[in-house]
């Protein structure tokens, strides 16, 4: 079987890098159509294609203002390529454009789309742009059952949904945190609730914030607020760095906002067997909850959000038990396990 992957906006290289090398081993031919990654270097292709021929100008364009301008010059040409791609079943993991990609995604083969993101932010403004295009595809992907509710409560047809969890993000179990710190790891936007991480920090005595990742707001406010009790490792990070960020963390926090199904960045905590501190949104507590990872709290509440850190830097023996389940988690959550379960949705269109 020959499965066409595609992000055309290159925005998860290391979601589809693992799923394209762990469907590979798993006995499929894997093609990966994407674009040039902006922001450092993609991991090496193991065992399938890597066509980065999508969006060439603009991904030169880095910084640029002519990039947007240029890249929906390019938009048309992306599609058409991806349309034209040949192989036994089309797997689309992002699209650039909802709007126009709701009409213009037409391809000759059975489409599958993972909906990473699924209400609000990249649904509720686009109601007739999304259900088009969910309406097109053969079989659509969440991470977790609340995922598939809410896609069942938007209007797409049960029968063509299915559920594969999102796999841990494995990483050497090398601990050298001092017993206080709290990580907030991944691309900095919005709807993560920073604003939330750094309050309930600084309600727990001795407990030390550290913010890793990209970030897409400002922060200037924030980082007035947080004052010594916070420290900044901003941009994107290299392996290594984050490597070095997650083997320092005690407990992550993900104080998120209801707008995405499952966070990469969670996954990549819980994969260095780090326990995590969620909001009950979207998907984030299923696998907390599931392996006991660490604890789950009301949407919002900075107060709960607080004590659960308390409780959990305070107590060796919550910590420990908290640590087992990312470990557990970290050891169940596996590539192979969703390439399978990835396999078994192509047969049913193939």
């Amino acid at each position: 079987m020959l499965v066409v992957l595609a992000d055309p906006p290159a925005y998860t290289p290391t979601y589809d890098h693992a799923l394209a090398e762990a469907l590979a081993t798993a006995g499929a031919d894997v093609r990966l159509l994407t674009s040039p990654f902006r922001f450092g270097e993609r991991p090496t292709a193991v065992a399938y294609e890597l066509d980065e021929s999508l969006y060439r100008r603009s991904s030169r364009l880095h910084g640029s203002k002519l990039r947007l301008p240029v890249k929906a010059l390019e938009h048309p040409l992306a599609l058409a390529r991806m349309a034209r791609a040949r192989g036994d079943v089309l797997h689309v993991q992002w699209l650039a454009a909802p709007e126009l990609d709701a009409w213009l995604v037409r391809p000759r083969l059975p489409l599958v789309f993972t909906a990473h993101d699924i209400l609000p932010r990249r649904s509720a403004r686009r109601r007739r742009a999304w259900t088009r295009f969910f309406d097109r595809a053969d079989r659509v992907v969440v991470h977790s059952q609340r995922g598939r509710d809410a896609l069942t409560a938007f209007g797409v047809d049960a029968a063509k949904l299915r559920v594969i969890p999102h796999p841990v993000l494995r990483a050497p179990l090398a601990r050298c945190d001092d017993g206080a710190t709290v990580l907030a790891l991944g691309t900095i936007r919005p709807y993560k609730g920073l604003a939330d991480a750094v309050e309930a920090v600084l309600r727990v005595d001795d407990a030390r914030l550290l913010v890793a990742g990209d970030p897409r707001v400002p922060l200037d406010g924030l980082r007035e607020r947080a004052g010594g009790r916070a420290e900044w490792r901003l941009g994107y990070l290299e392996p290594n760095a984050l490597a070095r960020a997650v083997s320092e963390a005690t407990v992550a926090v993900f104080p998120y906002r209801a707008e995405l199904d499952q966070s990469g960045a969670l996954m990549q905590a819980l994969g260095a067997g780090v326990p995590a501190v969620v909001y009950d949104v979207g998907g984030l507590a299923e696998p907390v909850a599931a392996f006991g990872a660490g604890t789950v709290v009301p949407p919002g509440d900075v107060d709960g959000l607080a004590a659960a850190l308390r409780a959990l830097l305070d107590d060796p023996v919550a910590l420990a038990a908290a640590r087992s389940g990312a470990e557990q988690a970290r050891e169940e959550l596996t590539w192979d396990t969703a390439a399978h379960s990835h396999l078994e949705v192509y047969r049913e269109l193939v």
